[in-house]
Formats: C-alpha cells, structure tokens, sequence
C-alpha cells in the first residue's frame, strides 16, 4: 500500500511540477493539477483502508469462522479510519504542522493520533454493542485499551506516510528549483560576462584604428578591414558558448594583424595550432582577450620590441592553449586586481567547466610571462549553457 501511495504521488508530482518549469500553466491547468491531486488523494486513502479491511478479514476468516455482520464492522472501521484520518489531515494543513520542527511536531502528532485512536476505538465498540457483535457481559477494559493501542498506531503510521510524502514532495521540489535557480544564475552570469567582454575589446580596438586615421590613412583601411572580420566574429558566436579553435584563432590572428599596424617593428607574433586541435570546441574570445591582455600589460610597457605566441595542443582528454608575452606580471597585485580579462576568464572556465578546467599565469622569467590554458575535450560540464 505504503509503495503504491508513494509511485503514484511521485508520478504525478514529476509530470505536474516540470509543465510548471519547461512552460507557462493556463488557470484552467493548474485547476486540473489540484483536482488530479486531490483524486490521488482519495484513491491512496480508500485503497489503503480498504485494504487494511480487507487484509483483517481474512486473517480472521482463515483463523475462525467468520459471520458476515462481523466482516462488515470491518468495513465500518475502515470508514471510520478513512473519517478520521481525513480530519487530521485538515488539522495538519490548517495548523501547518508541515512546517514545525521535529521537536514540536512529534508530541503533537503522537497526542493526535492517541486521541484519534481511543475516539475511533470507543465508536467502534458502540455500533458493536448496538449491532450485537458484541455485548455488556463480554465487553473488558481491555479491550478498549487493546483497541485504543491498535487503531492509534493505525493511525500514527498514517500520519508517518502522510509526513513523509509531503516531505519527499518538498525535498523534491526543493532540490529541483535549486538546480534551476543555480542553471538561472550561471547562464545569466555568463551572458553578463559576455555582454562585457565585447564592449571592452570593441573599445581597445576603436581606439587603436583612431591613432591610425591621420598618420596612416591606408593602414586604418587595413586596420578597419581586420576589426571588421572580427565583429562579425562576435556577431556569429552571441548565442553560443563555444566554438571551433580554428575560428577563435583566426580572430586572434586578425587581431595580432591589427595590432602589429600600430605597433609596427615593436610587435612580433606567433600562432600554432595543433592540426589534430583545430575542431575542439572552446569559449568564444578567451584567447583573443588575453592575447589583449598580454599585449596591453606586456608589449605596449615595453620602449623595445617584444614577442607574442601562443600555442595549441591536443591530447587525447584535453587541450593545451599556451600564451606567452615578453613583460613581466606582478602576482600579488593581479590577486587584487579588478582588471577585467584575467577574471573574465577564470569566472567563464569556473562557470562553463567546473573542476574539469585549469587557468594558471605566471612569470616564467625576468622577461616573459606564460598563461596556460588546460580545457577537457569533451565538451562544457554545465549542458544548460548550451540552449
């Protein structure tokens, strides 16, 4: 009985709750859903009490002769069981006793069900005096007590079904709002950093085009033609989280193109990429920003000339981006930066990845500072970004 109350309500719970998370539920749905609940209701109460009935009947029959007036005051007892039961249930809800803590709650619920059991035991042995099953000269204080004892615990494990369906409806509820709020949070935290990140190139690059314009015109025409491939790189990649190596490095390389136009003699760069890499997809513009960010906090501090690379590697679970810039990096002041490009990047791999990706910059010399990317090949661990 107790395995068929909780198959039924947990299918109906499934089926009801996610209309309500994959779609918007008309008034005359959600009408159904009260009225499908309240039919599931009655069907476990009369199908258990039922066949609580049933099972005693044939218990007894099997042990004695059982008459038929007997067998129905079974069935009277389930009625009353079924009256009863129904009335707790109305003082659980209109007390919220859900929501008491244990320790107040289990007094409460033992009282009730004693109380239940001595009313339900003191009826029952009436109509049996007045039906004849039972009389005067029979009836013991024992067996009211034995009544009483039998019919509260009766009661007391409906209330311990009752309880822990409504806590197992809860705690499902619960854990899957949880992960929807969570799914919520994160895909919005990942298109804020998104929405940040192209506003924060498109100003780095606006700016290096101005610098061109007046002293060399023809240059700026390159210059523009190159910012252009890349906004309409951007423009492609809005809606998805990740993309093929091979289209984020030729946006890095168009954009290493336009900035060795400013920077002429003073920039060098260099691109590989493991051909075995080049379909793996990764997070659209990570590698261009610190590329960016290589060239803003190492090339252009430099009065000398300085170098650029980065490299691509794939392994058979993992990919390796490997950057290196000439300059030097002060780890203690990044712990407390508020620069954007580094924290970009952590907070997109955390988000997108988890534990499953690593992000480490350091000073691999006096004169050179190493940014290193490991990515699993598998694809993101957060599947909801990908809608």
């Amino acid at each position: 009985m107790f395995k068929i109350y909780f198959m039924l309500v947990n299918n109906f719970y499934n089926d009801s709750y996610m209309v309500g998370v994959t779609g918007s539920i008309p008034g005359d749905s959600i009408k159904s859903n009260k009225l499908n609940r309240k039919k599931i209701y009655w069907l476990c109460q009369l199908t258990g009490w039922l066949l609580f009935g049933l099972v005693n009947v044939i218990v007894l029959a099997a042990l004695e002769q059982l008459p038929f007036y007997r067998a129905l005051l079974w069935f009277y007892i389930c009625f009353t069981g079924v009256s009863f039961t129904h009335i707790l249930r109305n003082i659980i809800k209109s007390k919220n006793w859900l929501v008491l803590p244990l320790k107040i709650l289990i007094p409460r619920v033992v009282i009730a069900s004693f109380g239940i059991g001595i009313i339900m035991s003191v009826l029952i042995l009436l109509i049996s005096l007045l039906t004849g099953v039972q009389t005067l000269e029979k009836l013991r204080t024992a067996n009211i007590i034995v009544w009483s004892i039998n019919l509260s615990s009766i009661t007391f494990i409906w209330a311990l079904i009752y309880f822990a369906v409504h806590y197992f409806e809860n705690y499902k509820k619960a854990e899957i709002e949880r992960y929807i709020w969570e799914a919520a949070v994160k895909d919005f935290e990942l298109k804020t950093l998104k929405s940040q990140l192209n506003p924060h190139f498109m100003f780095n690059a606006l700016n290096n085009i101005r610098a061109l314009i007046r002293e060399d015109p023809q240059n700026a025409q390159t210059a523009i033609t190159k910012l252009s491939n890349i906004l309409r790189y951007s423009l492609k990649i809005e809606r998805s989280e990740t993309v093929p190596l091979r289209e984020e490095m030729q946006t890095v390389e168009d954009y290493l193109a336009l900035e060795s136009i400013r920077f002429e003699e003073r920039l060098n760069y260099k691109i590989y990429i493991d051909p075995k890499a080049a379909s793996i997809e990764i997070p659209p513009m990570m590698i261009q920003t610190l590329v960016e960010n290589g060239i803003k906090h190492g090339i252009s501090r430099r009065p000398e000339s300085g170098e650029i690379s980065v490299e691509c590697k794939s392994t058979n679970s993992h990919i390796t981006i490997r950057i290196e810039n000439s300059g030097t990096i002060n780890l203690d002041e990044l712990k407390n930066s508020a620069g954007f490009g580094i924290n970009n990047t952590k907070h997109r791999l955390n988000l997108l990845y988890g534990e499953d990706a690593s992000f480490v910059i350091r000073n691999e010399s006096k004169n050179k500072v190493v940014v290193e990317l490991i990515l699993p090949t598998g694809g993101i661990k957060n599947e909801s970004f990908n809608s």
